[in-house]
């Protein structure tokens, strides 16, 4: 009986602290922790959603702009190729080959020639130019203008095609080079020809001085003729 009795309270004192346990399991702990990695997720979501949605209206626009903005392109990369509407001989520069800086030369003192009316003595610096470099395209162009001044279209017309092909990326030179053909087609009697080398002349450098003058003058011819 004594036992007995004494082992009743301790089931009464074990009471006691299970009502201690009880809030020690409570989830306080575990709703911070799941708090915390919340706001982290949600930040980095937000950052993602900010970077994500700059970069296209950036990049978009821009090439909506450039794509029907051609138009303006043209005028200003045609006012830095007005620049070399000057001496060949600035064309020289640390990195020029030897064989190139010679043609060069020669092609300068060949253009002072032709300007100066002597287009015989003109050509046999143009032919000496291909000569030492074969890649120089102002010696071709020269020689096509040289060719013209002598009455010799069509082989103007042939140097024309060559000097083409080496100047693609210089759209004064592209310019010369349709208002040289232009002329060599209108002093052959192919009005429509000339009247289309005119006009590219002019989409590549509207201060083309030669095809500015020939253009009206060749849609004259042109509205006369059927006439």
């Amino acid at each position: 009986m004594p036992p007995q009795t004494y082992r009743t309270p301790v089931p009464s004192s074990t009471g006691a602290p299970s009502t201690a346990r009880i809030p020690q399991p409570v989830p306080a702990p575990e709703p911070e922790t799941a708090r915390r990695p919340l706001p982290q997720e949600a930040k980095i979501r937000e950052q993602d959603l900010k970077t994500g949605s700059r970069i296209p209206p950036v990049t978009k626009p821009s090439l909506k702009d450039t794509s029907p903005g051609e138009n303006r392109i043209a005028p200003d990369l045609s006012a830095p190729a007005l620049r070399d509407d000057s001496s060949l001989l600035a064309k020289i520069t640390v990195g020029t080959s030897p064989q190139r800086a010679a043609s060069l030369r020669l092609t300068e003192e060949g253009r002072k020639l032709l300007d100066a009316g002597d287009p015989n003595r003109a050509l046999a610096r143009f032919e000496k130019t291909i000569v030492i470099d074969s890649t120089n395209p102002y010696g071709y162009f020269y020689l096509a203008k040289t060719h013209y001044r002598l009455g010799r279209y069509k082989e103007s017309l042939a140097f024309l095609d060559v000097a083409e092909s080496r100047l693609s990326g210089e759209p004064f030179w592209l310019a010369e080079v349709y208002a040289l053909r232009g002329e060599n087609y209108r002093a052959l009697g192919m009005t429509e020809k000339a009247e289309a080398s005119y006009s590219q002349a002019l989409g590549l450098n509207s201060g083309n001085r030669t095809a500015a003058d020939a253009l009206p003058r060749v849609q004259g011819e042109a509205q006369a003729a059927p006439r």
